[in-house]
């Protein structure tokens, strides 16, 4: 179809180009997509080629056009533009093999096969269990989810993991906050989930430190009375005792965990986040110590003066890095190490993705540096999916001042917000209840709006624009695909596979059949460079052209029962690529609303 048409192209213009130029090598040629459907399908730049012609990109355009019509060629008809060589197809000629390829595969449409035969890991989320998700984890379980589903739709084995950092001084800091001011109450006395519980006591150790720091201000002295206590030395001290096995910490520390993440897969199952493995921090941070004593062994790292083992990262532009404290305490990174490893052993990858916010950059270079020094060859196909932070239109989110936006509470005014939009609109047929379809509708704003911006920007989340039903939204989008599937309801299901695409000739009816065709390209695009934002757009555009489309145009009564049928098929192909992309970007596809 249309790609194997370009792909010949692509091909027998670089054969004229080699004759053109008197080389045998030339630099490969690109295929562009021209800005207007007039200017025709497929765009082929003669820019890389004019040093070497010594001649304009626009003449190079017109002599290969030239010598081009005088031989066999592939189909399509060839027009100069500028500096491009451009390519029309007679795109209704292809319509019945476009749609037939939808029918056929169904379900598996726009699944490729590049990734066929590749194990590969993606770790996401990785709370903490001293509080709850917020907006940020939402990001990262969004960026997540969508990057395992593509990875999968272009043929991968993958093994969604998770790892919940369960232990060290963040942690203890809850702890000990709730050790002294706790008064023994719990989540089922004050009726509050269990990590919202637990992150209450993160924010209080927050505002003691504050309250010491105050007093320290204002009288120095009292740090050497004898009664004075040093929050941050308390929670390190809470954290040698951890690490030593006190049992009166333990027991704390087991139940505190429980409350936290009993509350955290409630948010991931009303989320649809769900992972295949959980790896615990608590169970890998002694591993990742042996593997960093090992190196020592190896001489690749260095004990230094003051007890602390550090590695020189000089040979990758950096300084040194600790990777045990002087007090043999263990730190992120040691952690990771071990981790990495029990991963590899567990499940042998051909790759593993890190969903981890920029602000990890350093660490996961370092990472991965320390891990192709202890001898891990698969230290080589470890990636960080680095992306950029998201904050609020009044600014950056803090946790440990409580002033982030809580996963669970957006969700919820996301919901009322959608029920609120259903009622005032009077939406149509909706399935269930409007609870539920406001649930659905306010996920699918909630994921789409997180996705459609390229993972490595930054980005503002502004609740009341992603629940819009109008614009670049998820609920647009699930709005323009309820009236897709109506149409298919009140159509002829028994003509649906009859009608002659060759009848589909106007200028959007072309471009919904090139879209249809593209989406598997468009799939393998977003998949090989992890960014599920790709497929947010393309779904989006395809969104527009239909409504503009669905305007202009009858579907169900347009001039013949033929054309009808022709126009049937053309958007039952439109709702699988719709349905199909909706599963990669986590925005649930409604029938109606």
């Amino acid at each position: 179809m249309l790609n194997e048409l370009k792909n010949e192209w692509k091909n027998a213009i670089e054969s004229e180009l080699r004759s053109y130029l008197g080389v045998d090598d030339i630099i490969p040629l690109t295929i562009g997509v021209p800005p207007k459907s007039d200017m025709g399908d497929a765009a082929f730049p003669m820019f890389p080629y004019a040093k070497a012609a010594g001649k304009a990109p626009a003449i190079i355009a017109k002599d290969i056009m030239a010598t081009l019509s005088e031989k066999p060629h592939p189909e399509g008809e060839m027009l100069v533009a500028g500096p491009y060589l451009n390519i029309r197809f007679d795109i209704p000629s292809l319509a019945d093999a476009i749609l037939s390829e939808a029918e056929e595969k169904d379900q598996e449409y726009g699944h490729v096969t590049d990734l066929a035969g590749k194990r590969v890991m993606v770790e996401f989320s990785c709370p903490n269990t001293n509080k709850p998700l917020h907006l940020g984890h939402m990001r990262n379980d969004s960026l997540g989810q969508s990057v395992s589903e593509l990875l999968k739709a272009a043929g991968a084995e993958v093994m969604k993991v998770n790892l919940i950092n369960n232990r060290g001084v963040h942690i203890c800091k809850s702890m000990l906050a709730y050790k002294l001011f706790g008064n023994g109450e719990t989540p089922e006395s004050t009726g509050e989930k269990g990590d919202h519980f637990v992150g209450r006591y993160y924010v209080r150790f927050a505002d003691w430190e504050k309250e010491v720091e105050k007093r320290k201000e204002a009288d120095p002295s009292i740090v050497s009375d004898p009664s004075f206590v040093d929050p941050d030395e308390k929670a390190q001290e809470m954290l040698r005792a951890w690490e030593s096995g006190d049992p009166e910490t333990r027991a704390l520390w087991e139940k505190m965990n429980r409350w936290t993440l009993e509350g955290l897969e409630e948010s991931y199952r009303n989320m649809g986040i769900s992972f295949d493995r959980l790896y615990y921090e608590s169970e890998t941070y002694k591993l990742g110590r042996s593997e960093v004593m090992k190196g020592l062994d190896m001489g690749v790292f260095r004990k230094e003066e003051d007890g602390s083992v550090q590695v020189d990262l000089s040979p990758i532009g950096l300084d040194k890095k600790v990777l045990l404290r002087r007090d043999g305490t263990t730190l992120y990174m040691t952690q990771d190490i071990g981790t990495a490893v029990k991963r590899h052993e567990d499940w042998p990858f051909d790759s593993l993705i890190y969903v981890v916010a920029s602000e990890q950059n350093y660490h996961f270079k370092v990472l991965f540096y320390v891990l192709s020094l202890l001898g891990y060859t698969w230290a080589e196909e470890l990636h960080h999916l680095s992306y950029g932070m998201v904050n609020l239109p009044e600014g950056k989110m803090k946790s440990r001042e409580g002033t982030v936006v809580d996963a669970d509470d957006l969700l919820e005014e996301l919901t009322a917000l959608a029920a609120s939009e259903i009622e005032a609109k009077g939406r149509e047929e909706a399935v269930g209840s409007v609870s539920e379809t406001a649930r659905k509708i306010a996920l699918g704003a909630l994921n789409y709006y997180l996705l459609q911006v390229q993972p490595q920007h930054d980005m503002v989340f502004d609740p009341k624009k992603s629940i819009s039903f109008n614009g670049n939204t998820g609920p647009y989008l699930q709005y323009t695909c309820a009236r897709i599937s109506s149409i298919l309801r009140k159509s002829d299901e028994g003509a649906m596979g009859k009608g002659d695409g060759s009848l589909l000739v106007i200028d959007d009816e072309k471009a919904l059949l090139k879209a249809i065709e593209s989406f598997p390209e468009t799939v393998r695009k977003a998949a090989l460079s992890y960014d599920p934002s790709i497929i947010a757009s393309f779904l989006y555009e395809c969104a527009k052209t239909f409504s503009h489309y669905y305007h202009d145009n009858q579907v169900l009564k347009a001039e013949t029962k033929e054309l009808s049928e022709a126009r049937i098929r053309l958007v039952r192909a439109l709702r699988t690529v719709m349905r199909n992309g909706f599963a990669l970007i986590g925005v649930p596809y409604l029938e109606s609303m």
